[in-house]
């Protein structure tokens, strides 16, 4: 059912007091002293969504899809009221006798770097028809660093095109997992690939466990993909931006972003010009910022006021600012705060003028409703709206 589009503001909660205090000359007059008000922070909704795909060689097209989509998909699920911020995980799964049974990728909100990972992901192996989806669910659920949080929305999405193995005498069974992920408030969607009968049935089993949602989709992931006359120029400001982060803290703490900087760099050498417009878009979103900059970005800190500039030891600058003079260094930073800015000032004018293309070319397509785009977006539209998210009519494409 369509849900209305809710415009849900942030309000501080605000206490008056008002006391009355005898003047200093006895004249009986009173000062009114003026009301204090005390803001308490509003926490924004949380999403943690894990991804548990099949990487044997049957999924190769729908594991493109993911590559292509994972943007869009993330932008879509930020674009609820409140906007939330997000983590998102990733479980691959083969069966025993390939290179891996599984591999997991904890929560993050680093997608650049959650990406990174998944652009080196090759379909291969399998052979026979069952897998271990009963390895890939309990590592899921039992692996990755789920809040303690009940008000967040916690999802799995099983993507796959063929039934677990049910006679591996050492598996934790899927019904097991299931009940536990149930009692925790996990819900677990299924994604059928192809058209294994197989599959459905069990398929459709493992989502009712959780009350979860069950669809299906063909081999290629049924995603609607399309370029735009925007891409080339987003994809290009989308790396200069990236070009204005500048980190601080010490070597432990640099050399983590340098990692960071890596994926990105990795992302925009070998991603299309198509993904890194649907990232540009997804980061200048409230939700992607943390992406986009992460913690210890010195630009930011400094102009949100967290620290000053001079009170930085040398040694944990960036390095090209070590060598300047205090005044130098202001300045640098001041530039890149401005040259942020103007850059998304420009990616978003360009990301709603994309917006606006793409919704043409969508209304076009008959049969855009049983895409793997608007099949996740209906499904976490009405999921997510159980804590309190309100999501538009269409997804982010």
């Amino acid at each position: 059912m369509k849900s209305k589009i809710i415009a849900i503001g942030l309000f501080a909660l605000t206490a008056a007091a008002v006391a009355y205090y005898p003047s200093v000359h006895g004249t009986g007059n009173h000062l009114v002293k003026p009301p204090v008000h005390t803001v308490v922070p509003v926490q924004a909704p949380k999403i943690e969504v894990v991804f548990v795909l099949d990487t044997t060689g049957s999924m190769r097209d729908l594991i493109q899809a993911a590559k292509d989509k994972i943007w869009s998909i993330a932008s879509t699920m930020v674009s609820a009221q409140p906007a939330p911020e997000i983590k998102i995980g990733l479980v691959a799964y083969r069966d025993r006798g390939d290179t891996y049974v599984t591999k997991v990728f904890d929560l993050t909100d680093d997608l650049d770097s959650m990406y990174a990972t998944l652009i080196d992901f090759q379909a291969d192996g399998g052979g026979d028809t069952p897998e271990s989806v009963n390895q890939a669910l309990s590592d899921a659920i039992h692996k990755i660093s789920w809040s303690q949080d009940p008000d967040s929305y916690q999802v799995v999405f099983l993507v796959g095109d063929a039934p677990p193995h049910m006679d591996y005498q050492d598996d934790v069974k899927y019904p097991v997992v299931l009940a536990e992920a149930a009692r925790r408030g996990i819900v677990v969607n299924t994604i059928r690939c192809g058209n294994d009968a197989q599959t459905e049935i069990m398929w459709r089993a493992i989502a009712s466990a959780t009350q979860g949602a069950y669809f299906s989709v063909d081999q290629s992931g049924s995603a609607i993909a399309m370029t735009t006359p925007y891409d080339a120029k987003l994809a290009e400001l989308s790396a200069d931006l990236d070009d204005t982060r500048l980190y601080y803290g010490d070597d432990e703490i640099r050399a983590e972003k340098q990692l960071k900087i890596a994926a990105t760099d990795k992302l925009h050498a070998r991603a299309s010009d198509a993904t890194k417009a649907r990232r540009a878009t997804f980061n200048i979103s409230a939700s992607g910022v943390k992406n986009l900059f992460g913690e210890g970005d010195l630009v930011s800190a400094v102009v949100d006021g967290i620290v000053k500039l001079d009170e930085i030891e040398v040694e944990q600058l960036p390095e090209p600012l070590q060598a300047m003079s205090p005044e130098e260094r202001n300045e640098v930073v001041r530039a890149n705060s401005d040259r942020r800015d103007e850059l998304r000032r420009q990616i978003g004018a360009l990301a709603g003028e994309r917006a606006a293309y793409l919704a043409a070319e969508v209304e076009a397509i008959e049969d855009k409703e049983e895409s793997l785009d608007y099949r996740i977006f209906e499904t976490v539209r009405e999921q997510a709206g159980k804590k309190g998210m309100e999501y538009a009519d269409a997804p982010a494409y």
